[in-house]
Parts: C-alpha cells; structure tokens; sequence
C-alpha cells in the first residue's frame, strides 16, 4: 500500500493565510488613507486657525500702533507749550491761558485734564517767587506739601481753569517719587519722559478711576537744550507737562467694547496694571497676543484676548463638508487597492531590494573597520577576537592576523575589572556599553594604558560575532593628568605655610600691643603718682612756677594714658573676623543723634540733623556703629560755634555721606585727616585724639570700601564713603 503524504503544518498554515494578504494590504491602504484625509482636513482646520490668529495679531498690533500714536498727539501738545516758551520769555498765568484756550483741548482729547507747567525752583527762592506772583496780582502761591527739599517742582500753570485744575496749583510734584523719576529723567535726557501710573490730583469724581499718567516736556534757558546731562540740569526752567485719565484715554483710543485687553507698566521689572477690558463672555478666548513697546521712557506690555473660538474662526464650521468627501474618497482608494494587492510583483522587488542594501551595508561596515583610525575588534561569546583592524594591532604591537583566535583579556596585565587608585571608575551607560581602563602589555615597548569601549552588536546572539571594542591609547593623558594633583598637592602645602606665616605675624602684632600698653602703663602711673605726691607734701616748698611745671607733667602723663587707650583701640578694629548682616543705617543713626543730644542738652534743640530714611547696608554692626559714631561725633563737635548747626546723613549712588556747616578744615590738608594722632585743629579749640577719623578708615576698608572728605576752612565739611556688597564681603 503506497504512503500517503502528510503536509508540513507550517506551511499548510502559509498557504490558507497567502489569501489574506491582498485584504491585509487593502485595509492598510484603507487605514492609510483615513489617516490622510484626517491629517489633511487637520492641516485645513489648522491653516484656517492661523489665519485668523494672525489676523487677530495684526489688529491687536494696529490697536497698539492707535495707542502710541495718540501719546504722539500728547507730545505736540506739549510742544506747542514749549514754544511759547521760546517766543516769550517768562509768559504769564494769562497768556498761558490764552494759548491752551485756542487748542480746544476738550473737544479734541477729552481724556486730557489739562495742559500745565511746573516751574524748577530751590527751596531758597520759593520766598521770593510767593511775592512775585502776590505782586504781579495772581493770588497766593501756597506750596504743598512742602517737605523741606532743597529742590521743588511747584505746577505755575494749568488750563483750562476749572475749579480742580485751580487746585491743583502749587503742588510739589517732587513730593510724589514716581512723578519725581519721570520729571528727572527727562531734566537729564532732554526727551518727552512718561510717568508710571499715579493718582490725578484734579480727581473730580466723574471719572470711573483716578488713575492718570503725566507726559513731561522739559524747558530750558535758550533757543536748543544743552548737550550733556549736567549741562541741562543747570539750565532746566521747568516741565511742560500733559496730565490724563488712563480709562478715558484707552476708550477714546479703542472704543471697541469686544476688544479684551489689559495694559501693564514692565519698566520696573515687576508689572504694574494700568487697564484692563475683560469680557462679559464666560468662555476662553480662542487667542492671545502680548505687545511691548518703549513709551517715551516706560515700557508697556498689552495683553490681548480675542472672543471665543466660534467667533473669532467662524470659517471653521465649513469644513466639516471637506472631511465627508474624504472619507468618500477613502473607501475609493481602498477598492483600487483590493486590486492591486492581487499581485506579488511588488512583493517580489521589495525583497530583491532589501537584498542589495544588505550587501552594502555589509560592504559600508568592512570599509569603516579597516580604514578607521580607531583600533577596534570582533569579538566572540566567549572573549576571542574574530577580527581586528591595523589600528588595533598598532596600538597593541601585534599583527592583525596573529590576533584572530587569540583570548582578548590576554593583551593586558591587569585582571578584568581591575582598577588602580587614579585610573577612572569603570562606567555603563545603561544601553549595554562598558566602558574600562586598563594596562596594555605590549610586545615590544613599556606598558601602556588604554581605554576600552565594550559594544554588544544587536543580534549578535548565537553568531560568531556578538561585541565590538575600541581601543585608545590614555597613557600620556593619565601622566599630565598625575603631574597636574603632583602640582596641586605642591601648592597647597604653599599656601598652608604662608597661612601659618601670616598667622604667626598677627599673633607677634598682639603680642606686641599688649607689650606697650602693659610697658608704658606702669612708668605713666610712676610719673603721675610721684608728681601727686610732690605736689600733696612738697607743694608749698615750691613756687608757683615748679607747681606748674608739676601739674603740666601730670596732664602729659594723663594724655599720653588716652592716647595709648586710642591707639589699642584703633587696632582693635582691624582684629577679629566680620559678622555680616542686614544693617539699617538711618535707625542705628538716629540712636547715636539721640546720645549725643542727651550729652549736650544745651545744643539739643539748635542742631538741625536730617537722615536719608531707609539706608540699607551689608556689614558687621558693630564696626559700623563705631564708623557713623565718629563720623556724626566729629560734625556734632565742629558745629559748636554755629548757631544754626545742621548736619546731613544720606546716599547719592553708591556713596553715602555725612555733611556739617561747621568748622571745616583746609583741603590742602586732607591728606593728614585719617592718619592716627593728626590733627588740624589745636587742642584748646576742639578736643579729641585725633584718633577717631583713623579708625573710621579702617572700618571702611575692611568692609572693602573706600572713604574721602570735602571741605572748606568755615564753610563745613562733608564724608563720603562706600560699602561693598554682600556678595563683595564673602569674596
């Protein structure tokens, strides 16, 4: 009976599965094209989007062109007050009136309170200019707040004349810091400068917020402002300045209720909110865009929002007809590919093509190993190099072709794994890479150190072939590498011995102040006793000449006892490490001003003394209180013989400063002035030590700064000193 023949299950399940691969394909082209009609009407909606986002920039864009331009507006209008300056000299509250009269500036800019000028004054001159204007028979100037500045800003002019203009007439506008900032910074720029949001002091109620901003025009003596900074500071005449209400000035801009926006004033840093316009609408808005600009002076931020999505894109809903007759030509493209998928003539090159790029992958790889300037093996499962490039057998100084077969680890007279004191920690980057330094024997020359890259080759697994490994030669960069911790160690050792050096020097230096005050203290002692004694038994053997001569030696003995004491003082100031931390000046100020006020009760009342408030500093607290006690001390003690003594404490910049209108000193003599035990006024006029401006230099410069004086012999004296920072102190 002949054997029937049974079909391999493997290939009976092939053959009933070769039916289905045109289904297969033919849903793939399905799926495929599914997926191109989603991504196209994607790409639509998404165009669609960005079109009107990009209209919504561009109207928020022309809508932050509207606001710059109408500020523009506010500019000539200052301007045109600025040449009435030029063709009048000095014009008067009525021509003033005259002029802003004829600019109707109501009608055309009805956020606008006003159109004024604020005189540039000294506090000296405000007497005078109070009778000018009582005489010139234009009421009473009263000033406020007056706050005692040696420099005002006192509003001369406002119109049109309501009753809250008229009130606002004398106002010091140096009294407001933000009003302040803007009118110096366009005193010392010459441009229109803007100020930052502050209440309109002409609030009338009307308004939905008193918040306003002011456009400051400087004016100056002549025909062109000065060139330089200092120079239109010395010429400055005052400010032309144009005040508005921020609410009516954004909706007389944009008047569109379906515009949400809010304004930000970034200048600083830190936003600060001008307006905002948000919508009754509780849905998000589909878009936003942020606008910055520069605004004479102030940086702006305008963050827009747009309506919501159905609103801003209606053009969206359209496409819901496009993504219909996508799916339509999808199951189109799916009976065309049923047909296709019938034939394996696609199949076929396919697999002849897979078949060349093998081969020259293959080919690409065998070029790479035998031309690469990198030594790298083929290795087995078991650690024998199947193949090795000319690089590789250069570096271990053995042919490439003796290599194949030969154990790998037998290269290296270190075991795997083995690593000395300084050679690098082995490392494995997680994706199975190693990487090792190890000791290289190598035939014919001195041992040498390589870094090893281990490699698995991704299905390498039962092959002859499963790793690769890279060789590079480290033996010169571990040598620098060992040289550079030699030199290293060196010069640690030097800098511990210069420390123990200096160390040593401070402790001699110690020793050397306790010597002399311990020293001298006894034979000063010995002189004063004695010469009490000669003057208790022996007083009235002597005439009154050797009496004098006694008590004069005594006073000597009793000054050179104070000097000693000044002079270990004074050293002390330089021992004894920093404790840095946040020190108020103006409060610790205004402690000593109080001590010596209790001291000399009689002049209590006579000294006028003003501190800055606020003075901050980074420093230790008690050599600073030693600094401002001798600095404010000596402006207390040379302002005996005024009568109307003032003495100043504050901060211009980086410096602060302590001022008198006392006695004064020659500056031909500064130099002397912080040196211990000069003086440059006698002892019977000003007591002291002269040991006190000495000590304060030295608190200054261990703080890191620096510390000078100006004065004029009868006209007072003024210290300036600066403190480094925090950052400066631990450096």
């Amino acid at each position: 009976m002949p054997k029937s023949t049974r079909e391999n299950p493997a290939d009976a399940i092939r053959r009933r599965l070769r039916p289905l691969r045109g289904q297969v394909w033919a849903l793939g082209v399905l799926v495929a094209s599914l997926t191109l009609v989603v991504v196209l009407w994607k790409m639509a909606y998404d165009r669609e989007l960005r079109t009107s986002e990009e209209t919504f920039i561009s109207q928020t864009q022309d809508a932050a062109d509207l606001l710059r331009q109408r500020m523009v507006n506010f500019e000539l209008v200052a301007g045109g007050g600025i040449s009435l300056f030029a063709s009048v000299a000095r014009p008067t509250p009525d021509q003033w009136f005259g002029y802003v009269d004829g600019m109707e500036l109501h009608r055309r800019f009805p956020s606008v309170a006003g159109l004024g000028f604020t005189g540039y004054l000294r506090q000296s001159r405000l007497d005078e200019l109070q009778d000018e204007w009582h005489q010139a028979g234009w009421g009473d100037l009263k000033v406020r707040p007056n706050l005692g500045g040696d420099r005002l800003a006192v509003v001369l002019y406002l119109e049109p004349r309501t009753p809250e203009n008229l009130a606002v007439i004398g106002f010091d506008m140096f009294s407001d810091p933000v009003r302040r900032q803007a009118m110096e910074q366009a005193m010392s720029s010459g441009e229109p400068t803007l100020s930052g949001p502050v209440p309109l002091v002409q609030g009338d109620g009307q308004h939905s917020s008193d918040t306003g901003l002011l456009l400051y025009r400087p004016v100056y003596r002549g025909p062109e402002a000065p060139a330089t900074p200092e120079a239109r500071r010395e010429s400055i005449l005052g400010w032309v300045y144009v005040p508005f209400w921020v609410e009516d000035f954004v909706s007389e801009v944009l008047p569109e209720r379906d515009l949400s926006f809010t304004i930000d004033d970034i200048t600083d840093g830190s936003p600060e909110r001008i307006f905002s316009r948000r919508p009754e609408s509780a849905k998000p808005p589909a878009f936003s865009n942020a606008v910055e600009f520069e605004n004479y002076g102030r940086r702006w931020r305008v963050q827009f929002e747009s309506a919501p999505l159905a609103k801003a894109a209606p053009r969206l809903s359209s496409l819901q007809s496009i993504l219909s007759l996508g799916l339509l030509a999808s199951l189109l493209m799916y009976a065309i590919a049923w047909m296709l998928a019938r034939t394996e003539a696609r199949a076929q090159s396919i697999a002849r093509r897979l078949t060349e790029e093998y081969r020259h992958s293959e080919e690409r790889f065998r070029t790479a190993m035998e031309y690469s300037a990198i030594g790298k093996a083929l290795m087995d499962a078991r650690g024998t190099i199947v193949q090795a490039n000319p690089a590789f057998g250069a570096i271990v100084g053995v042919e490439p072709d003796q290599l194949e077969g030969r154990p790998f680890d037998d290269l290296f007279e270190d075991p795997p794994g083995y690593r000395q004191t300084n050679d690098p920690v082995q490392a494995d980057d997680g994706d199975g890479v190693r990487r090792e330094t190890r000791r290289l024997h190598r035939q014919g020359g001195e041992p040498r150190h390589v870094q090893l890259t281990y490699a698995p080759i991704p299905g390498g697994e039962g092959t002859a072939v499963s790793g690769l490994v890279q060789i590079e030669d480290v033996t010169d960069r571990l040598r620098a590498e060992a040289r550079v911790r030699a030199l290293n160690r060196t010069l640690e050792a030097r800098v511990a011995l210069r420390t123990r050096e200096l160390s040593q020097s401070n402790e001699e230096l110690e020793a050397f102040a306790y010597s002399v005050s311990h020293d001298l203290r006894a034979p000063l002692r010995a002189i004063d006793g004695f010469s009490r004694v000669l003057v208790e038994r022996y007083g009235d053997a002597m005439d009154e000449s050797g009496r004098d001569y006694l008590g004069r030696v005594r006073s000597a003995a009793g000054r050179m006892g104070e000097l000693i004491d000044a002079l270990l003082k004074m050293s002390r100031v330089g021992r004894g490490a920093l404790k840095t931390e946040a020190v108020d000046l103006s409060r610790m100020a205004r402690e000593i001003i109080d001590d010596l006020r209790a001291g000399d009760p009689e002049r209590a009342d006579r000294v006028e003394v003003v501190i800055e408030p606020g003075l901050q500093a980074s420093g230790d607290a008690a050599l600073l209180r030693n600094l401002l006690v001798n600095l404010l001390g000596n402006a207390w003690k040379f302002t005996r013989d005024r009568d109307s003594a003032r003495i100043e404490l504050g901060r211009e910049g980086d410096e602060f400063f302590v001022r008198d209108n006392g006695a004064g000193f020659p500056q031909d003599y500064v130099g002397k002035l912080f040196r211990p035990f000069q003086r440059l006024h006698a002892q019977s006029e000003f007591d002291g030590h002269g040991i006190g401006l000495a000590s304060a230099k030295r608190v200054v410069q261990r703080h890191g700064g620096v510390i000078f004086a100006e004065g004029n012999e009868g006209q007072g004296a003024c210290f300036r000193f600066t403190l480094a920072t925090a950052s400066d102190e631990a450096d």
